[in-house]
């Protein structure tokens, strides 16, 4: 394994782990400055923070820092109810791949959709075999575009509590089932973005990290989680803070030749996202030397 003992060059930052300090929302270039100043090389924005600071803007600011962009979140929700609401999600990832393209994203990160109109309070349907079919229609219609922007795409399996509203996929072996049938020859244009805090408690994970080998593990995201989880969607952990052991799943993901960015990504309403900015990039820094 690296040595992040003493060294933060291979930590990046989803930007919603700072998009809230001390109770409102930070604008995405502010973050970019924080991040910068505190040489952090590499981050992973959020679509709507790039809507809000405009594109171009992001992009400049991403190249006159010196920065990567480990991920882009996110591409995906692909289920639908009707002919309109297929196409808008067939237009809304192309977006998302063009907008991956301009900043040069390391990959484009796909939460694939629930059951839909679930995420709204009422699902339109309850037959999460037929969302499943339409994620992986989704996902194949996307690949083609995809590969014509040379932009990698990766499925993000959400922990099951997230079936319904976000993610039917679930498992790396059902993400990994999916990149078998729609890119069998391993081109690296479709993978896996592996978050441990969606994946931790599978008894399948290091074989399955296996199988993915090092051209399907396009993403590693950490974070951490917390017992007893008061939020399921924002009481995320800051790493060593709770029940996962993200140096062993570390060390089976890098053992397979992936040698990208940790990215730490929490969503912390009651706790992080009350703290000062500098705090919880300051805790970041340390938590990957100490934790990661």
């Amino acid at each position: 394994m690296r040595n992040f003992s003493d060294s933060h060059e291979w930590l990046s930052i989803n930007t919603a782990t700072l998009r809230r300090q001390e109770g409102r929302e930070v604008p995405l270039l502010d973050i970019l400055d924080q991040c910068a100043k505190q040489g952090v090389r590499a981050i992973s924005p959020w679509r709507d923070q790039v809507a809000a600071a405009g594109l171009a803007a992001t992009s400049r600011a991403v190249r006159s820092h010196g920065m990567a962009l480990s991920g882009y979140c996110r591409g995906g929700m692909f289920t639908y109810t009707d002919a309109p609401g297929h196409l808008a999600a067939r237009s809304d990832n192309r977006r998302a791949v063009d907008e991956a393209a301009e900043l040069n994203a390391a990959c484009l990160v796909l939460v694939v959709g629930g059951l839909p109109g679930a995420l709204a309070g009422k699902a339109a349907y309850t037959d999460i075999t037929r969302a499943r079919a339409q994620v992986e229609e989704g996902i194949a219609e996307l690949l083609e575009y995809a590969k014509g922007a040379h932009m990698p795409v990766a499925i993000e399996p959400l922990h099951p509590m997230y079936a319904a509203d976000r993610a039917c996929v679930n498992t790396m072996e059902q993400a990994l089932d999916i990149c078998d049938r729609l890119d069998p020859g391993k081109t690296g244009a479709l993978g896996v973005a592996v978050d441990v805090y969606h994946v931790w408690w599978d008894p399948k994970l290091r074989e399955q990290i296996a199988r993915a080998g090092k051209s399907r593990l396009l993403a590693f995201h950490v974070c951490d989680w917390m017992t007893p989880t008061t939020d399921l969607l924002n009481d995320r952990g800051m790493p060593g803070d709770g029940v996962i052991d993200i140096p062993l799943i570390r060390g089976w993901v890098e053992a397979q030749g992936f040698a990208g960015y940790s990215e730490v990504e929490i969503f912390s309403q009651d706790n992080w996202w009350k703290r000062p900015g500098a705090e919880t990039l300051a805790t970041c820094i340390e938590r990957h030397r100490s934790a990661v």
